[in-house]
């Protein structure tokens, strides 16, 4: 789950919400004829699609591709390939991928889980759920039955589920179409990074029609290409972390730019419950069971793709801030540029930056 980014780019400022606005083609005043905008609603957020190029694409052809790619990957679809895997009891389940957006998603989660050191775990998906993240409850859970939902944790193959491959001459993985579940109460919750591959798949299809100079957003998950129409770098801000603002009330903490790259946030400062007391974060650890209490309140990524910047976001929500920049120093092959927001042992506002992420902020 994400916190939204501020978009800006041309000269407009814009902030997503949730609403019943009908998806629809605009053509602001004075810009060049064949630059393209696209807007609605999609996987209970909205999306943006802003084409600087002549290319022929219609919004009919981007709401399919959200379409499918929901009824693959959504949990909150009753027909969909993750909810019917959910329901299913163990055994061998069996299903369709024609647009190969389940597979991708699953074999890079998988990759994802192993980089992260296992604190992005799409089996986490019964935890969210016993702390009342998925639905209310009356009172937290107990040691018990956190340890009970705890057994149903761990993506390792054979664990909980078996991802069906082969490998075909050349060496390349080929999915069976079969995932074997071991257990009947275990579930998968992609959402931490269905969302940046929706991205890099709406991406793909503009760059698959010619487009160079691009900007696609789907609940605050970024991807960039080129520039925008006055020529420059595209610009996303970042919000600061301010306990239940509303959109009127968001300040920006940086303002950054992007040359062909992804990016998303992920925090905790806004999606949480408090009971006697006591706070609790949406961001559940799976290697403890338990929501995380450290200081970190946001984790902002720069990636390649925005599917890597979505899981490793979450995964550093997990982590906080001293493993994470830990984590960081060990992995420099990963590629990625890391802005981290936490409350120091004063309780203020502190940062920490990647090396090259200053570059990237604009004064």
């Amino acid at each position: 789950m994400t916190n939204r980014l501020l978009i800006l780019f041309a000269g407009i400022a814009l902030t997503a919400c949730t609403g019943n606005e009908t998806a629809e083609t605009t053509q602001p005043e004075n810009k060049p004829a064949e630059r393209l905008e696209f807007y609605g609603n999609t996987q209970g957020t909205t999306f943006t699609v802003v084409c600087n190029d002549k290319i022929d694409l219609t919004i009919e052809e981007i709401e399919t591709i959200l379409h499918n790619f929901d009824l693959a990957l959504s949990a909150y679809i009753p027909n969909s390939t993750i909810t019917r895997l959910n329901d299913a009891p163990a055994g061998v389940f069996e299903y369709r991928d024609s647009f190969n957006y389940f597979n991708r998603c699953y074999l890079l989660s998988q990759q994802m889980w192993q980089i992260s050191n296992r604190t992005f775990d799409p089996t986490v998906y019964p935890l969210v759920e016993g702390w009342g993240f998925m639905k209310n409850i009356e009172n937290v859970p107990d040691s018990a039955t956190v340890d009970s939902l705890r057994a149903l944790v761990g993506f390792a193959d054979g664990v909980n589920f078996t991802f069906k491959t082969h490998t075909d001459s050349i060496g390349n993985i080929i999915p069976d179409f079969k995932v074997v579940k071991h257990n009947g109460r275990a579930k998968l919750d992609f959402n931490a990074i269905a969302q940046g591959i929706a991205v890099d798949v709406i991406a793909e299809k503009l760059e698959s029609k010619g487009a160079e100079n691009y900007f696609v957003e789907i609940g605050g998950e970024i991807r960039v290409k080129g520039v925008n129409t006055e020529g420059q770098l595209w610009s996303v801000g970042i919000d600061k972390p301010i306990e239940n603002s509303t959109a009127d009330e968001r300040e920006l903490q940086e303002i950054i730019q992007l040359k062909d790259r992804s990016v998303a946030t992920s925090g905790s400062y806004r999606k949480f419950y408090e009971k006697d007391g006591i706070k609790y974060s949406h961001t559940i650890d799976p290697t403890t069971g338990y929501p995380v209490q450290h200081s970190l309140l946001s984790a902002t990524v720069v990636a390649e793709n925005c599917g890597i910047a979505d899981a490793m976001a979450t995964a550093f929500m997990v982590m906080g801030p001293d493993k994470a920049i830990q984590f960081l120093t060990e992995h420099p092959e990963l590629n990625i540029e890391v802005y981290l927001i936490f409350n120091n042992d004063k309780g203020r506002l502190e940062t920490f930056y990647t090396k090259d992420f200053r570059d990237l902020i604009v004064e």
